[in-house]
């Protein structure tokens, strides 16, 4: 399906895959005020996800909001005017259910995974918590502090830290380069008034996108939303476009040396990556997985299996609307960290400069065919995949089509992308006991 088919008139509803991968069909309907209902249904399992998808993250706060949109997340669990933060939870564990949340930097995921035969209570519970959050001024005060303690739960743990970090490094202080928890001086400056604004203006049905996968039918999903919604899907605005394209994000990569009393030291080593709608990335994929993607791959070979030098090495990508990462991080004993830095900024540079061997492009596409389709053996990546193409993508590509773009990758193409992400501006962050001793890039 693409941009221009999903313009379609409120309450129509289209098949947008009709289902070739053993699952039934991806179905798609706009109801009266934009909000987007999309179902994929998996006849042969017993369970449902049920999620609601708001197009905000923390790249779209202003300075004065860093961490409003993580903040609306804890907040929108606390009650509603039908029901009590425990009454919430308790209505998703009495059947034996999942419900959970997550911000990213560019959308919030409000879910919750049940029994088939408790959708309807799913939706109900998420659909009154998105629609009909009170953002009552206690519980907003409530959560400052949870919030607060998750920072410094993040900062407790450099191997999570280092990324927030890393982000600012290639980043700077702009959107993309902002921790999406925030920081202790923005979340104690942000009030109820604030953050119920924020709600208002935000989840809006234009920008909200509600998906489900499993044994779901989707006219009941429809209808579920329906009575879950009421009176609020009303008017004739269309769905917010998929954020895709836009300029490329500034980038200013440094270097960040935080000095914390640690066992390990930690350090990420990287640059700009490609967007979400890039075509290379198959080819970064593919590529990110032979460099530093398994326990074949090079880092973790020369790294940890040939010198033991480190327990965790890998490589990774982070795809955004008009931006991207791409990062390698180790964890070793601080007074190797100079030994393994050198090691990833050599294998590194020998990617970028003759790619990869026949095998390893060979390895690389097997390992990202056999992760992409296991990741989606269950109801919630089912869900996940189906409302990020909504919010994200320009279409739904069927799971065939993406192990065919996948097996397309050459060794040129990889080569190709390699030359043009390993080789920009890097970036380089180390956390661990060095006082104020510099790192170079």
């Amino acid at each position: 399906m693409t941009l221009a088919a999903r313009a379609q008139e409120p309450g129509t509803t289209h098949v947008i895959h009709p289902g070739t991968d053993g699952s039934g069909p991806v179905k798609r309907t706009v109801l009266p005020g934009g909000l987007r209902v999309v179902t994929e249904s998996m006849p042969t399992v017993r369970s449902a996800a049920f999620g609601i998808w708001a197009a905000v993250g923390s790249r779209d706060e202003a300075p004065a909001d860093a961490g409003a949109s993580h903040y609306l997340e804890h907040v929108l669990f606390k009650g509603t005017r039908r029901r009590s933060a425990l009454e919430i939870s308790a209505a998703i564990d009495a059947v034996g259910g999942d419900l959970n949340a997550f911000t990213t930097k560019e959308y919030t995921c409000y879910y919750a995974r049940v029994l088939d035969a408790d959708l309807p209570l799913a939706a109900d519970v998420v659909c009154d918590m998105v629609a009909s959050s009170l953002n009552r001024p206690e519980d907003v005060e409530a959560e400052r502090g949870v919030i607060l303690e998750e920072i410094h739960m993040r900062d407790d743990d450099p191997g999570d830290l280092i990324h927030d970090e890393f982000a600012l490094a290639l980043y700077g202080d702009r959107p993309l380069g902002r921790p999406i928890l925030g920081t202790v001086e923005s979340i104690n400056a942000l009030t109820r008034d604030r953050i119920h604004a924020y709600y208002r203006e935000r989840y809006v049905p234009p920008n909200l996108v509600v998906a489900a996968a499993g044994r779901v039918d989707h006219d009941e999903v429809v209808r579920l939303v329906q009575e879950g919604y009421g009176d609020r899907l009303t008017g004739d605005a269309p769905p917010s476009p998929p954020r895709i394209g836009g300029e490329p994000a500034p980038v200013s990569p440094t270097v960040r040396v935080l000095d914390k009393d640690t066992e390990q030291a930690h350090m990420v080593l990287g640059g700009v990556g490609v967007s979400r709608t890039d075509e290379r990335r198959f080819a970064l994929g593919v590529l990110n997985a032979a460099l530093g993607g398994g326990m074949s791959s090079r880092l973790f070979q020369e790294v940890r299996e040939k010198r033991g030098l480190a327990y965790s090495v890998y490589s990774y990508t982070s795809q955004y609307a008009d931006s991207g990462v791409f990062g390698v991080y180790a964890g070793c004993q601080p007074g190797k960290i100079d030994e393994v830095l050198s090691i990833c900024r050599d294998e590194v540079a020998a990617v970028a400069e003759r790619g990869l061997t026949d095998e390893e492009l060979a390895r690389g596409k097997g390992q990202l065919r056999g992760g992409m389709v296991l990741g989606l053996e269950d109801t919630g990546s089912r869900m996940s995949r189906i409302a990020k193409s909504e919010l994200v993508y320009e279409s739904l590509l069927p799971v065939d089509e993406v192990l065919a773009r996948i097996d397309a990758v050459t060794l040129d193409d990889v080569r190709a992308v390699a030359r043009d992400v390993l080789s920009g501006p890097q970036a380089l962050t180390v956390i661990g006991p060095f006082g104020d001793r510099g790192f170079t890039l």
